[in-house]
């Protein structure tokens, strides 16, 4: 078997003979996703980057669980990748992704392609008899301890 190198052309003729990564897709799994990768915006650039590549990292990036700036080089750059993960949260394309391998992972095991029922489980956790805010220890009510969360924007809204 020849092995493709980072250094080297990622397809080897179009064809990906090593996955270089457990997290890599496989071409039955890029071919499924590939329809649901938004196109490039009109009148820019064309686009130049490979998506699957950034497909990759990002599923590389959420299974490792490293920062972006440690994804291995074989990657687009990380402020590609991670520009991709952010612009494609807010109108659901992880979602559509998500979808369609389940439907089509349960349509291939004999199932309907959508569940006819689903299990909910509660789990009842006791906390402290104070409990809310006077709960909290100094170190987790403190600005500091909260400065990183609160100035990464997860909220779709905001631009």
């Amino acid at each position: 078997m020849v092995r493709c190198w980072p250094s080297e052309d990622l397809r080897c003729g179009g064809h990906r003979l090593v996955q270089r990564y457990p997290t890599d897709l496989t071409e039955a799994a890029w071919t499924l996703l590939a329809s649901r990768i938004p196109a490039a915006k009109p009148g820019g650039r064309p686009r130049t980057t490979d998506m699957r590549e950034v497909v990759n990292a990002i599923l590389d990036n959420l299974r490792s669980g490293c920062q972006w700036r440690r994804l291995p080089t074989e990657f687009p750059p990380h402020q590609t990748v991670s520009h991709y993960c952010r612009t494609w949260r807010c109108p659901g394309v992880w979602a559509q992704m998500h979808d369609t391998l389940r439907e089509d992972l349960r349509e291939a095991s004999g199932r309907t392609r959508e569940p006819s029922a689903g299990i909910l489980d509660s789990q009842t956790v006791q906390t402290t008899e104070k409990g809310g805010a006077a709960a909290m220890t100094a170190a987790s009510a403190s600005a500091g301890a909260s400065a990183t969360l609160s100035s990464m924007s997860w909220d779709c809204s905001s631009s």
